[in-house]
């Protein structure tokens, strides 16, 4: 059970510290503390089998959620801040939340006068009075988490994931990234993610976790050095903001000096990227490739790897490893990565269709296409929705996007397919440059002209200040469709 990972360590090392959230500090036993108090606050707000939505930036009062939620045999509903309120709105009404807990400016966003509503500072007022209780729910196949899923492609669906769900992608992990014995964790990511199941893999090893209540690359090296963390996960994204404010700021390098590692895996790093934080930081790096319905990560390419890749194996970056200990990994007949474990979801929320198509047979369906190479890894082709068709030739974005964020003056790129009457459908790039103004697409063009056919080579570019992205870094290609398929 969730809340067990939390029981153990209170146990064994009770005044190990498991949170920080900047002057927030809970030992593995305050944190217990909390979160039977948290229990007992809900067994007066619900019954069980009833959902708790909870809304707004990092806080801790979200991972007292992320256990008590369950343990009071409730289903904890992660709410995306960044949506908009008619968006939210409609994602209480489809989880059925009778309780809304969270950040007090999301709460008042929202017409919530149905609902029991309460807000952080409230919660804490509360929580001081209120009796622990023990009475904790022991059901390791009932739904412990509710989260929506992205939408890069289609409409959010509610992904239920179990106790045994989440705990299978805690092991998953642990035995694929074993936590360092001095380990201090940061998690900069949103709360609402399912990355947040990180949080757990460091509480079930009894290290503590530094959170971020949003990242920003000056905060996190100030967050680095206070803390002393060894390790976090970012996104390519994030990785590309921390270098270009050292090279701006090279007194601050310094300033990591404990970071050992970094995760990543919301979308591809380049080996460009890579080779630059390598170079600057000396650190390892580890991939994972999971999805919100895998409730965290089931596929990993070790730090060993990617030494071996940094090294000169080139092929080795363009890999996402190896299933975990206890993973099945197959290929469908047209690619399709299948997924079958017990960190695989029960099913979408109160969607029967679609649970039928995405686990039928047994396995999970990604609509991720993938290849295994002659070493067994497997490598991530593209999304099938990505798959861009262009004059009966199929393109994956992904190749494309690896060459184009190599050339000058590209910091991001995003390549999409959009209708054409000619082709069936153009390939489209969606460029961030370094500096707009001195940004030289023809160049761009003709060095990925020597390294893709000619049919891979986007008929459009476009230059844009940001690429539209999900909580997890993710960008979200439907958006860019849209988009562009308005005047060029």
């Amino acid at each position: 059970m969730l809340h067990e990972v939390i029981g153990q360590v209170a146990r064994t090392a009770p005044d190990s510290i498991a949170l920080i959230d900047g002057d927030h500090r809970s030992t593995f036993a305050e944190l217990a503390d909390r979160i039977a108090r948290s229990v007992g606050l809900l067994a007066e707000l619900t019954r069980p089998g009833d959902r708790v939505a909870v809304i707004g930036a990092n806080h801790h009062g979200w991972i007292d959620l992320y256990y008590a939620a369950p343990a009071a045999g409730c289903v904890l509903v992660f709410l995306n801040h960044r949506l908009a309120s008619n968006e939210i709105a409609g994602l209480i009404d489809r989880s059925g939340a009778t309780v809304v807990v969270g950040e007090r400016m999301q709460l008042e966003r929202l017409d919530l006068d149905d609902l029991i509503s309460t807000d952080w500072e409230e919660w804490e007022l509360d929580l001081a009075t209120a009796a622990p209780v023990d009475l904790f729910s022991n059901d390791p196949d009932a739904v412990a988490w509710l989260l929506f899923t992205s939408g890069t492609t289609a409409a959010p669906k509610g992904a239920m994931l179990t106790h045994r769900n989440v705990l299978a992608a805690v092991d998953a992990s642990t035995a694929a990234r074993p936590v360092d014995v001095d380990d201090v964790y940061l998690f900069p990511f949103p709360l609402c993610h399912v990355a947040g199941y990180n949080v757990v893999h460091r509480h079930a090893s009894g290290r503590p976790v530094v959170l971020m209540d949003r990242f920003d690359a000056a905060g996190f090296c100030t967050a680095v050095q206070r803390h002393r963390v060894t390790s976090t996960s970012l996104a390519a994204t994030m990785v590309a903001s921390l270098l270009d404010h050292l090279e701006a700021h090279p007194d601050e390098v310094a300033s990591l000096g404990t970071l050992r590692s970094i995760a990543y895996g919301a979308s591809p790093m380049s080996a460009t990227l890579l080779r630059r934080t390598h170079d600057l930081l000396g650190v390892d790096f580890a991939q994972g490739y999971g999805m919100t319905e895998l409730a965290g990560n089931a596929v990993f390419l070790d730090a060993d790897a990617h030494r071996q890749g940094l090294a000169g194996d080139a092929d080795l970056l363009r890999a996402a490893g190896r299933a975990a200990p206890g993973v099945e990994i197959r290929l469908a007949e047209d690619g399709e990565i299948l997924v079958r474990a017990d960190q695989v979801m029960a099913g979408y929320w109160h969607d029967e269709d679609a649970t039928a198509a995405a686990m039928a047979d047994g396995w999970l369906h990604t609509g991720d296409i993938g290849r295994f190479d002659d070493r067994g890894l497997l490598h991530i082709i593209d999304r099938s929705k990505d798959i861009i068709i262009t004059g009966g030739e199929n393109v994956s974005s992904r190749e494309v996007e690896d060459v184009l964020i190599a050339a000058d003056g590209v910091d991001r790129v995003a390549v999409v397919g959009v209708p054409d009457p000619h082709w069936g459908e153009m390939v489209c790039a969606v460029v961030v440059a370094r500096d707009p103004g001195s940004f030289d697409e023809a160049a761009m063009l003709a060095r990925a002209r020597g390294l893709l056919a000619g049919f891979k080579i986007p008929r459009r570019v476009v230059l844009v200040g940001e690429l539209p992205m999900n909580a997890s870094g993710k960008v979200l290609k439907n958006e860019l469709r849209e988009f562009l398929q308005g005047p060029a």
